[in-house]
């Protein structure tokens, strides 16, 4: 490979590979992995253990969950997200003066409704003291496009990050005061994310598209302890998942001498996914109320740079600093009869991303959350959940610079933006329990 092809490249796949962040959840994880939490804002996670949802946040919570239990439900957000030029420059090849870059806002790159399904299903294997469960989650993910034209277009155009999490789990009731569970996370990542490159003529921009995907494992445990009088405290851990995206970089649209750069190129990419830890706990204030608090610490910094490995076999990381980030949330929850019940709360969500490498494919912040929701027993078998919450996201301003090229060609592109936005999600969910 001819050295003036690397510089391109690697930025293209730099570029597109990096974290794409999500506007409702810290970095690029979906919080949202149970409608009737989403209720309390997550402030019963670890402790709850009322729904086979549990199985996520905290397996050993299963042996709660008599009998067989199923639970499937979809959350509804709806982002609003929003980028202001502040002044982005690029450089033409030579390191010629600084000109401004055109162009319009981006619009919303999100869809108007972006849908988050889940389901789980647990299994109290008699009188043995067992519990089997099986969760099926997104637990990180984006979608969203820059309108044509968007004068962010040589960060990004276009992101999209899927993941699929097959979580198969046990629980043992060890006694009466104390649980363990455990599971295992298949995890399924693909990722296509764009972006422009510049050219002599700024009129007529290049494009870098990457795209690969991974199957990877991890792991989570956690416990469960009941103490007298109804409090419960949970634990739990989850594991980092270490992908290996493996796919191609394509970069097409280049003219004149750039023009040798356009074609296809095979690349792997490392990528893992963060995991974090969780305490919870539960207690009762009279027969009908409850109150819940969750902390949570999650290890973003594994986020501190991308690695590229070129066909060469050579490697190229580029840093984008993310940090360890955590959350608290705090909740109450009331039982109005045998088949109603109301729950609100609130969370603080730290975001892990760096204001010295910020980036248009994060648009996120410090979150505050407040949410409420209900249950509504339909028969003894079936109950109804449902939740609303909104997100306010604090603005940032990120100044991002990217270099082309190299050489003679070097071309330099500095973004300068005003990131807001905020988020509104309705939730619902039936569980049946048989």
């Amino acid at each position: 490979m001819r050295i003036a092809a690397i510089p391109p490249l690697v930025v293209g796949i730099l570029a597109g590979v990096m974290p794409v962040g999500q506007a409702h959840a810290g970095g690029f994880m979906l919080q949202e992995q149970s409608p009737l939490e989403i209720g309390r804002a997550f402030s019963g996670a670890a402790a709850s253990a009322d729904t086979p949802s549990t199985i996520w946040y905290n397996p050993a919570g299963m042996t709660e969950l008599p009998g067989l239990q199923l639970s499937a439900g979809a959350i509804a957000l709806v982002v609003s997200s929003h980028q202001e030029n502040t002044g982005t420059t690029r450089t033409a090849p030579g390191g010629s003066a600084a000109t401004a870059v055109g162009g319009n806002s981006g619009g919303n790159p999100f869809a108007p409704v972006v849908p988050v399904p889940t389901s789980y299903a647990s299994w109290q294997a008699g009188d043995s003291g067992l519990w089997f469960g099986l969760g099926i989650s997104s637990p990180f993910g984006l979608k969203l496009r820059y309108n044509a034209g968007f004068f962010g277009r040589y960060d990004s155009i276009y992101s999209k990050l899927l993941t699929v999490n097959v979580q198969p789990s046990v629980a043992w009731r060890v006694s009466d005061a104390l649980s363990v569970g455990a599971g295992i996370d298949v995890q399924y990542a693909d990722a296509t994310l764009t972006s422009a490159l510049p050219q002599a003529d700024p009129t007529a921009d290049g494009k870098v598209k990457l795209a690969g995907d991974d199957v990877a494992l991890g792991w989570n445990a956690g416990v469960l302890v009941k103490l007298k009088g109804g409090t419960r405290i949970g634990v739990h851990y989850r594991s980092d998942v270490k992908h290996e995206l493996k796919g191609t970089n394509e970069i097409s649209g280049l003219s004149g001498s750039l023009s040798t750069l356009n074609g296809s190129t095979p690349i792997r990419s490392p990528m893992t996914l963060p995991g974090a830890v969780t305490g919870s706990v539960s207690v009762p204030i009279d027969p009908a109320t409850r109150f819940m608090l969750t902390a949570r610490f999650y290890n973003w910094s594994v986020f501190d740079a991308i690695v590229v490995v070129l066909p060469n076999g050579s490697t190229i990381a580029k840093r984008y600093g993310y940090r360890d980030s955590w959350s608290l949330s705090a909740g109450v929850e009331r039982r109005m009869s045998d088949r109603l019940t109301l729950r609100a709360g609130s969370m603080f969500d730290r975001t892990p991303t760096n204001p010295a490498f910020l980036s248009t494919r994060v648009p996120d912040g410090d979150r505050t959350w407040l949410s409420s929701g209900m249950s509504f027993k339909v028969t003894d078998q079936l109950t109804l959940n449902a939740s609303y919450a909104h997100v306010f996201i604090a603005g940032q301003t990120m100044t991002r610079t990217d270099n082309f090229y190299g050489g003679p060609l070097l071309t330099s592109v500095t973004t300068r933006s005003r990131q807001s936005g905020n988020v509104d999600m309705i939730a619902t969910s039936l569980t049946a329990r048989f």
